[in-house]
């Protein structure tokens, strides 16, 4: 076995360490449709602050997001994916979950609490 398929079985498998969890595959849905502010991601999906922290700072560890401060928030993004067996199935995951109703649920909570002045 070649050192770049042993990396490449590595990455994926942190990858659904990652997303080993309801909460996170949730967020990443929601991360699909663009950046958003932590404060978006705690009223979407009714979460506390310290638990929406925790599940980012899995997320942020495994490189499936990453954050950049604006003034007092943080807004985060999906990252940009390097090793393209990971981003295919990134992809997939992300497409599968879109069509449950929890996730469809979500958005329509986000796109009712996001908007100008919602991070003030």
């Amino acid at each position: 076995m070649s050192h770049f398929a042993a990396l490449s079985v590595e990455s994926v498998a942190q990858l659904f360490k990652a997303l080993g969890d309801e909460t996170r595959l949730r967020i990443v849905a929601l991360l699909s449709h663009g950046e958003l502010c932590v404060c978006h991601l705690q009223d979407a999906l009714r979460l506390p602050q310290p638990t929406a922290s925790r599940h980012m700072a899995v997320l942020r560890s495994a490189r499936v997001v990453e954050a950049q401060r604006k003034g007092s928030w943080v807004y985060y993004s999906l990252a940009r994916q390097e090793d393209p067996l990971r981003q295919r199935q990134l992809r997939a995951v992300v497409r599968e979950f879109a069509r449950q109703t929890t996730l469809r649920k979500d958005v329509e909570r986000l796109l009712r609490v996001r908007g100008p002045g919602a991070c003030q």
